[in-house]
């Protein structure tokens, strides 16, 4: 797979486990054009597979980024999220312990915010592949601490 590197999270890599960055989230409940029909397709299939996750910060980041204005709603937060977290095979992945001791200690030199964290360790703890297209996540992949797909 594209912009893919080797897992090394607590948690053994199960090959069809996907979990979504908040972004790529958002795009694939507004229909983005930014995602191709093969990653489209590869979010499916995990969906029907029972494989396909958000991190429960993601909630959190969506709401905060809909009161602060950097993102536009088609219907009122509580709405979206009720209607995007009953997508289908989607599954809202907790915050855990383990998801919790994973972000704190990630190793390597991580770039991100706390959310950022929390997203990333839910992907290792999971053993799945993280879809994002932000360039900080990309360039911490390449430490092979997380499995990543590139847009």
């Amino acid at each position: 797979m594209n912009g893919s590197a080797e897992a090394h999270g607590p948690s053994t890599r199960v090959a069809d486990t996907r979990v979504l960055d908040t972004h790529v989230w958002v795009w694939l409940m507004d229909g983005d054009p930014l995602l191709t029909a093969q990653l489209v397709g590869e979010i499916e299939n995990a969906a029907e597979a029972g494989c396909l996750y958000v991190s429960a910060a993601s909630l959190w980041e969506i709401a905060a980024m809909e009161r602060l204005g950097r993102i536009r709603l088609s219907v009122p937060i509580d709405s979206w999220l009720r209607e995007a977290t009953s997508t289908p095979g989607l599954v809202v992945h907790p915050i855990d312990g383990a998801v919790a001791v994973d972000g704190a200690r990630l190793p390597g030199s991580f770039p991100g915010d706390p959310v950022d964290r929390l997203i990333v360790a839910t992907a290792r703890t999971l053993g799945g592949t993280l879809i994002t297209a932000d360039p900080r996540l990309h360039e911490y992949a390449q430490g092979g601490h997380v499995a990543l797909r590139s847009l």
